[in-house]
Formats: C-alpha cells, sequence, structure tokens
C-alpha cells in the first residue's frame, strides 16, 4: 500500500505518505491514529483518493468563527452594497458564530451543520431565515475551497427546511382605487402614486433626482436606489442592470410630481439650512427622508383612515404588477416595468393571477374562433314523431 503506516503503542498508529512537490521539494502528510490498525488503513486511503482525485489540502486549525470574518472583509465588502454587507455581518454574528464558529474550519462536517440548522427551527426561525443563513455559510466555505483551505464544501450534503411561502397582500382594484382617491391631503401624494403606478421600488423612488423625470415624454428614468446602513445614506447602482429602466407614468402623477416639485421650492426658500442634493423626495434640510416616519405617520393612516388592508410600503409594487397582469397586459411588459431579470421571475412571484389572466384568455379565443357560430342563430330541430 502507498504510504506508512507504524505501530507506535496499543491502539496507536503513525500514518507517513508522500503528497507531493512544495517549492521543489518532497513534502509529505503525517497524523497519528488512535484507533485499530483498519482505523489507520481507512484514514490513509481517504488521504491518498483526495491526493489522487482534488489533490490534497493540509488540514487548516483555524476556527470557523476567525475564517468569516476574514471572509467578510476580504470578499463581502468588496462586491455586495453596504446595505447588504450590514445583512451578512448581522446573519454571521446571529446565527453563524454563536452556533459554529468554535469549530475548526477543516472539522466542519455536515452532520454538525444539520444539526445547527435542526437547532435554528426549534429555537422558532422560520425556515427562510435558516436558508438564507445556509446561503451565506455555502458562499463562505466555496470561497474556502477556492482559496484551498477546504478540499469540498460540507454544506452541500444537508438537507434544507421547506421555504413557506408567504401569501402576498395586494390591494384589489376596488381598494387601490380608493387608496388612490385618498391621497388627496397627503404631503407624500406623489410619492406614493408613483409608487403604485410604476411598480418602482421604495429605495428606487426615493433614489430620483429630478433630472430623472422628463415631464414632456411623462417618464422616469431609474439610475440609482437610496440605501440606509448605520445612520448613514447613500445612492448606489441598481442590483441588476434591468433595474434600469424608463418607466412612462400617467398624466395625473406628472401634475402630482410638478405640485410636488413647486412646493419643495416654496419650502426651500423658507429654510434655514438646506442642503442640494437635487433628490425628487427629501425632507426639509435636503436630505432623504425618514422612511419608518413615512410609512407609520403616513402610509399607514392612509390605510387606517379608509379601512383598507395593513400592507407594506414596498406593497404597493406588487399591487401595481397584480393590476396590470389581471387587466391582460403583457407579462414582459410588466417584467420591464419592475425591473425583474426575466419574464420567469415576474409569472412565479404573481403565479397567484395566472388562474384568472387564464380565463380572460380562454374567453378571448372563444370569441376569436367561434364568432361566425355564436352570430349565427340555430334552430335545434327535433326528429319526427313516427
Amino acid at each position: 500500500m502507498p504510504g506508512t503506516i507504524i505501530k507506535k503503542d496499543k491502539n496507536k498508529y503513525f500514518v507517513r505518505l508522500y503528497i507531493g512537490l512544495e517549492n521543489g521539494k518532497r513534502k509529505y502528510h503525517s497524523k497519528t491514529i488512535h484507533g485499530t490498525k483498519k482505523d489507520a488503513e481507512r484514514y490513509l486511503n481517504k488521504i491518498l483518493v483526495q491526493r489522487d482525485t482534488t489533490g490534497f489540502i493540509e488540514p487548516s486549525k483555524e476556527l470557523l468563527e476567525t475564517y468569516l470574518k476574514r471572509w467578510l472583509e476580504v470578499v463581502v465588502k468588496q462586491r455586495v452594497a453596504p446595505k447588504t454587507y450590514e445583512g451578512y455581518i448581522d446573519y454571521v454574528n446571529g446565527y453563524l458564530i454563536p452556533g459554529l464558529g468554535k469549530v475548526t474550519i477543516s472539522k466542519l462536517d455536515p452532520l454538525q451543520i444539520q444539526v445547527f440548522y435542526n437547532s435554528m427551527l426549534d429555537k422558532g426561525l422560520s425556515p427562510r431565515t435558516v436558508r438564507y443563513a445556509h446561503s451565506i455559510l455555502r458562499n463562505a466555505l466555496n470561497q474556502a475551497v477556492k482559496w484551498g483551505i477546504l478540499y469540498k464544501n460540507p454544506t452541500l450534503f444537508v438537507d434544507l427546511p421547506k421555504n413557506k411561502k408567504n401569501e402576498m397582500r395586494v390591494l384589489n382594484e376596488q381598494e387601490a382605487e380608493r387608496f388612490v382617491n385618498a391621497l388627496v391631503y397627503s404631503p407624500w401624494k406623489a410619492l406614493f402614486s408613483l409608487l403604485i403606478t410604476t411598480g418602482m421600488r421604495p429605495g428606487e423612488a426615493l433614489g430620483l433626482k429630478w433630472q430623472d423625470i422628463d415631464f414632456s415624454k411623462k417618464r422616469v428614468q431609474v439610475r440609482r436606489s437610496l440605501s440606509r446602513t448605520k445612520g448613514n445614506w447613500s445612492l448606489n447602482e441598481p442590483k441588476t442592470s434591468q433595474s434600469k429602466r424608463s418607466i412612462p407614468i400617467p398624466i395625473e402623477v406628472v401634475k402630482d410630481l410638478k405640485e410636488h416639485q413647486e412646493k419643495q421650492e416654496r419650502e426651500k426658500s423658507k429654510a434655514k439650512k438646506y442642503i442640494e442634493n437635487e433628490l425628487v423626495f427629501a425632507g426639509k434640510t435636503g436630505e432623504p427622508p425618514d422612511y419608518r416616519n413615512i410609512c407609520d405617520r403616513h402610509f399607514k393612516k392612509i390605510l387606517e383612515d379608509e379601512n383598507l388592508p395593513q400592507i407594506r410600503l414596498y406593497d404597493l409594487r406588487h399591487t401595481c404588477a397584480t393590476l396590470l397582469l389581471s387587466a391582460g397586459v403583457n407579462s414582459k411588459i410588466v417584467s420591464e416595468r419592475l425591473g425583474h431579470a426575466s419574464v420567469t421571475m415576474t409569472l412565479d412571484t404573481y403565479s397567484h393571477v395566472l388562474p384568472d389572466m387564464q380565463d380572460k384568455a380562454t374567453a378571448e379565443l372563444g370569441k376569436v374562433l367561434f364568432k361566425q357560430r355564436n352570430n349565427n342563430s340555430h334552430t335545434i330541430r327535433t326528429p319526427d314523431k313516427k
């Protein structure tokens, strides 16, 4: 057998084998196995398989906690938006480090990870939370494989809980009409009417500058999104290329925006201190408005006063999409309006609308195919009685 197994004591064996060249010198791997000779042979065979297939990697003594912090700083921070990075940190510090942080990364195995995920569920955490924690851990360990710290990713061999899909809450056609009519006296009328008619994400709307509004062509350009992290705000590129888009807006929304612009100019002239950021939706000092204040003091109050479902501000985006699809608007058009990566994503997200769309499609097909038959009046003849 390639490699050497030397008995050192009772139930103690020394395993040594050649694993390759490093800087022109022969490199060997050695390990003391506490157990039987069969245990030593199994270990030697495992290392030989690694050496001859993926390449043997010397087990790292680094704790998972230390590695995750290094991965966040070196990789994640450079690749994602600040708000996303903050979310990664929350999950790593809140779940992964307390649950698995003290395990040496090279000794982390699928069973430990599975037990950890099960413990999250036992604590009442949702399947979605477990799956997101898994996604972060999987990405981190994928990087460890690329860096030569691990030879395989143990997260690939665990079972995940099924994601429970929450029922989408939107306003129906009558409720949406009541909502729009109730905006007349709201200081955020322009924002709310823009969201429900364009399907924009709230961050995209709050990231708009006046140069993005084309009043003559009745269009709004989505070029950036507002993000907040730890009290600071920034304007960032949209997450995908499809998110950068031009959206036509109704004449009523154009009027709301013009009215809002005039009001903003009056407030600027009265303000003692105003920082010009050219934002369409700004607070009294020119800084982005307080999102929570908009939701709690204005949006939710309208819903309450009009006895409407208590949806989130983000759900105006879902409402827009649902109304358009229910009205028979082509799903490709709806997908482009929302800035989705594909039509498939749109249809998967709004699958609850599909049955109504199928009924309408069937009715339209019937009109086309059976037009002549329906126009002709037929007399049903009964056979003569003999």
